[in-house]
């Protein structure tokens, strides 16, 4: 099977030779047992390789979850990426490995560990794997150099959940951390984990990552937003909600009306939630190209960029489905949402080129 027999570049594609970009991707790089003790609790993630080609993330000594070759091994995910039609993927950590339980000098040391895997991963093909970090960010000032040596070390953003704890974005802290973000021309994509409510949904279905995985992205941009937050951080910032940020666009009239109507809402924030759209990205990760028809209605086509979350099965597994089978967009809108915005973002260089399988 051809790439082409996949996902058929447009005529706009082949003409400009738009490179397709996805900026949210994950990796669990090979960290052995004995390594993930850096983190000193019982449930230090590791990957256990099954002999057959796949392979279980594990949690202390507990099986976390199956996983496939395209996690870990670089061949296997550049051949899915040919396969798909994907030019070039922003390669971020599983949440998972983020250790923000951990004492904050040993999740420094973890970072380090799980940031090195990252750059030798992406250094298997460095026109086509773009390395994001993840940081300490239990401890804002050790997240922020580490932010200042990853960039150094060649990682191209910075991957952070979207709360440690009860703190979320708009804490002090993590709004100063934010600011290094922008200082140092690092842009960030802030993906949900550990998910509020999931005592209430403990009855399978995964519903903490259908659910919650929603409500805290909105939880995390309100937040920004009603307390001020964004009003306090440079303008320069640039910052990618996973998953189309969540249930933030299909319930913004909710959040407007709230703001118009209540002052208890609008004290800390000069204009209502939808003024806020122009600071912040979103991938197109919705999987209905209806619903992505009314994402890029509020946010505009500018500010979506291709996000899959591959390799996992909640993921769009045909990269671009939603994109190019949303209503009413011209060439140039659907080049955009599959590459131009990204590039933006990442900072690329405007004449990158696909590349030539």
């Amino acid at each position: 099977m051809t790439v082409t027999d996949v996902h058929p570049r447009t005529p706009t594609d082949r003409a400009r030779q738009q490179a397709v970009i996805d900026v949210h991707t994950h990796l669990f790089p090979r960290i052995s047992r004995a390594e993930s003790r850096i983190l000193a609790g019982a449930g230090a993630p590791w990957l256990r390789e099954l002999g057959d080609g796949s392979g279980m993330m594990m949690s202390g000594a507990a099986d976390y979850r199956p996983v496939r070759p395209e996690l870990w091994e670089s061949g296997a995910r550049l051949a899915a990426m040919d396969r798909t039609g994907i030019d070039v993927q922003a390669v971020s950590s599983t949440p998972l490995l983020f250790g923000y339980d951990a004492d904050p000098a040993r999740a420094t040391d973890w970072c380090e560990l799980v940031n090195q895997r990252i750059l030798d991963f992406c250094a298997q093909a460095p026109d086509r794997l773009l390395p994001l970090c993840q940081v300490p960010l239990q401890d804002a000032p050790a997240a922020a150099a580490m932010v200042t040596r990853a960039k150094a070390a060649g990682h191209r953003g910075v991957h952070i959940g979207n709360h440690v704890g009860q703190r979320y974005l708009d804490d002090a802290d993590l709004l100063a951390f934010l600011a290094h973000c922008a200082e140092a021309d690092m842009p960030v994509l802030v993906h949900p984990w550990d998910m509020l409510g999931a005592d209430r949904m403990g009855r399978g279905y995964m519903l903490p990552w259908l659910v919650g995985m929603a409500a805290e992205t909105q939880l995390s941009l309100l937040s920004l937003i009603l307390s001020g937050g964004f009003e306090r951080l440079p303008r320069t910032l640039r910052m990618c909600f996973c998953h189309g940020g969540g249930s933030f666009a299909y319930l913004l009239g909710r959040a407007d009306n709230a703001w118009h109507q209540r002052d208890i809402v609008r004290k800390d924030s000069p204009h209502p939630p939808s003024a806020y759209t122009d600071r912040f990205f979103v991938d197109s990760a919705v999987f209905d190209p209806r619903a992505l028809r009314l994402l890029l209605d509020v946010m505009g086509t500018e500010r979506v960029m291709l996000g899959t979350d591959f390799p996992f099965p909640l993921g769009e597994q045909q990269p671009g489905t939603a994109i190019r089978g949303c209503a009413d967009l011209t060439d140039a809108d659907r080049a955009a949402l599959l590459g131009g915005n990204a590039r933006r973002f990442f900072g690329l260089e405007p004449t990158a080129e696909a590349h030539t399988r």
